[in-house]
This record gives C-alpha cells, structure tokens and sequence, in this order.
C-alpha cells in the first residue's frame, strides 16, 4: 500500500515543475535576470573539467546511447510480462521529445555558450538522457523489485547535464528546463507503470 506523503508528493510535482518550468521559460525568453545569472555561472564552469571525462557524459545524452537502453527496456517488459501497453507509452514518450523541443528551440532561438548558433533551449540531449533512462528505469522496476533503478537512472541524466554543462554545449538552465519538461513527459508512462504494477 503507497503511503499518503508518497502520493501527494506524485500529485503535487508536475504542477511544481510546470511553474518552474514556465518561469525558467519565460526569464530565458526575455532575458530576465535569471538568464543572466545562468550565463554568470556558466562562464565559471566552462572548462572545469578535462574534456575526455565532459564529453563521454554528455554522449550519454546522444541518442546512440540512450535509445538503445528505452528500447531494450520496451522489449524486456513486452517479452516478460506480454503487455503492450506500458512498452508503446514509453516509446509515445521518447517521441514526444522532439516534438516538445524543437519547437521551443526555435522560438526561444537562445544562443549557446561555446557553440556557434541557436537553438540551445531546453537541452534535448537532457531530454533524451531522462526519458530513455528514467522511462527504463520505470518500466524495469516492478519486474525487478528493486528500488535502484531510479536512482540510477537519475544518476546518469545528471551526469549527462553536468558533462554538457562543463563540455560547454549547454548553459545551466538549459539542462534544468529540460529536467522539468521531462517529468511533465513521463507522468503518463510513470501512471501506466503504476497500474501495470498494481494489478
């Protein structure tokens, strides 16, 4: 039985992440003050870490790497448990993902750091890490009965926007934007598994 702190906590963070995720949307569109303290502490981690360890944690983000673990997770849940149902949410969620990003890519056109062009809001190497990882993670943990299986997952999303961040492909709250617009993307995968689960 799911204690009461446990789902309020599911009720009350997508409306927490929807407000931060518009607040952070609407400093960076603007160029609030809150942009130009993201470019400060940017600038000042730029570089702080040797690039043969920034990079390979940013290419957790590509979608070579993280693809692959979604849909060796989407087959193992199809292939042990016979249903399709959390497997195609899963892989609607990995879709959803361009289709959330590009579109706010060109319209808030922002700059990158080091990188030439725009297009840098939100980061959609974040967004691929988080939902690949996290959808994964999701979808594997009521067969395995294991509770590592977030944190892992959290782990390596983190560790994709630390590597972009250091590398100097994103600014901070490129990465932070798109943790927040991920977790509004997998409240519908999280509810399927959840029944799945429960049933």
């Amino acid at each position: 039985m799911r204690r009461p702190a446990s789902r309020l906590s599911r009720a009350l963070a997508p409306p927490l992440c929807a407000a931060l995720f518009a607040l952070v949307t609407w400093q960076i569109a603007t160029r609030g003050p809150l942009r130009r303290a993201d470019e400060r502490l940017g600038r000042a981690l730029f570089g702080d870490a040797p690039r043969s360890l920034t990079e390979p944690l940013a290419d957790l983000g590509s979608p070579a790497v993280a693809l692959p673990v979604l849909a060796a997770a989407v087959a193992c849940t199809i292939w042990r448990t016979r249903q399709w149902l959390p497997g195609l949410v899963a892989a609607l969620t990995m879709a959803a993902v361009p289709a959330a990003v590009v579109p706010l890519k060109m319209w808030i056109a922002r700059t990158g750091p080091l990188e030439p062009g725009t297009g840098w809001y939100p980061s959609g190497h974040t967004a691929t890490a988080m939902v690949a990882y996290c959808g994964a993670a999701l979808l594997l943990a009521p067969r395995l009965r294991r509770r590592w299986t977030m944190p892992v997952a959290a782990v390596l999303t983190t560790a994709t926007g630390i590597g972009l961040v250091l590398r100097g492909y994103h600014w901070p709250l490129d990465v932070l934007g798109s943790v927040l617009l991920c977790v509004l993307l997998l409240v519908p995968l999280s509810s399927s598994c959840r029944r799945r689960s429960s049933s």
